[in-house]
């Protein structure tokens, strides 16, 4: 069975060059464009990885993190956010709010897939 992962980002742009580059690794991907419809995703796909923006529609990043955090049946769900609010206070935010991996945007592809590789595998 294929590792699931799931990107969360309202960015068309980015959304196709991740979901290429995901599934070009042999990732079975799957997306949602804003907050509410990711987190309903998160709920129902079971993603082994969430790829989650901070800026988006109706529920942001932050607020999706929480959510899953939360939720003991998502609790060890893991979250890399990938955002162009790369400032250190919303790296602090996002780390502590439970990211698991926090990348800004611009990417380097080969450093996100290393990133998605090394969470996918990590034992805590």
């Amino acid at each position: 069975m294929s590792t699931r992962v799931l990107i969360i980002d309202d960015e068309p742009n980015i959304v196709i060059s991740l979901e290429f580059l995901l599934k070009r690794e042999g990732f079975a991907v799957s997306v949602a464009r804003d907050g509410e419809e990711g987190l309903a995703a998160i709920r129902d796909l079971r993603p082994d990885l969430v790829v989650l923006d901070v800026m988006m529609p109706k529920l942001d990043g932050f607020a999706v993190l929480q959510a899953v955090r939360a939720d003991p049946t998502l609790a060890a769900t893991r979250i890399l956010m990938l955002t162009a609010k790369g400032r250190e206070a919303e790296q602090k935010k996002g780390l502590t709010l439970g990211a698991d991996a926090y990348m800004p945007k611009p990417f380097s592809t080969h450093e996100l897939i290393a990133k998605a590789r090394e969470l996918l595998t990590r034992v805590d």
